[in-house]
């Protein structure tokens, strides 16, 4: 098993920042918000940089946006300061929020791009949502779309947009169609990663800065690994 390298406060991946906002690259195994691993989160680490680069005395405020799942990789937005934590969640509420991610999967999609509609319902038991092909007892409704932009040796590289926000939702839609992300066995695919990841990045997000008003267009660069490289060639 491969040693997973975790954030801290002197390898964080800043890929972007000023006095209200910080983007960071996560790492597969970087938990967001604190769980019942007790494991430090990334916020922490996040507070952590900001206390140390800037000689901050006291307590740091830092207001979470958004999650990954911890075997992602990819873009996390925080806020710095109480003014844009309310204003960018409104972002996210209203959707006005570019985001794309990156999935590399095993099996050809049924159709080169698509549109996924489903039912999403979650089991809090073993952590994992169920695809639905029409509604259930407390499900949500789930839309997805893709498209594939590369055929790698033995893997397929998927572009994904989602209109909603639900529960592991990338990762149960695309095995509701055959198509589980690598690495990924709680969703079927059949073996895991040497580093307990599995290949979906959050790549790319764009929108309106919430206090500046300027476009932010922001890509994050690729986890190092042979797969991935692939992907770029």
């Amino acid at each position: 098993m491969a040693e997973k390298i975790l954030s801290n406060k002197n390898n964080l991946q800043v890929l972007y920042e000023d006095n209200h906002i910080i983007i960071i690259n996560k790492r597969v195994g970087d938990i967001v918000q604190g769980d019942k691993t007790e494991d430090k989160p990334l916020s922490d680490v996040v507070k952590e940089y900001i206390k140390d680069k800037y000689n901050k005395p006291g307590n740091v405020f830092l207001g979470t946006v958004h999650r990954l799942d911890r075997p992602t990789t990819g873009l996390v937005i925080f806020a710095k300061t109480s003014k844009a934590l309310p204003r960018l969640n409104k972002l996210f509420v209203s959707k006005d929020i570019s985001k794309s991610y990156w999935a590399i999967v095993k099996n050809e999609p049924p159709k080169h791009h698509d549109t996924l509609i489903s039912w999403l319902k979650k089991n809090p038991k073993n952590n994992k949502s169920f695809a639905y092909s029409k509604e259930v007892s407390n499900s949500k409704r789930a839309v997805l779309h893709y498209k594939t932009i590369k055929k790698l040796n033995n893997y397929y590289l998927l572009e994904v947009t989602l209109e909603t926000g639900r529960h592991h939702q990338i990762r149960t839609q695309l095995s509701s169609i055959g198509c589980p992300i690598k690495g990924d066995l709680k969703y079927g695919f059949d073996r895991s990663n040497k580093d307990a990841g599995i290949h979906l990045h959050a790549r790319q997000i764009q929108f309106i800065h919430p206090v500046s008003k300027e476009v932010i267009n922001i890509t994050a660069p690729l986890p190092k690994d042979a797969i991935w490289d692939a992907c770029l060639a």
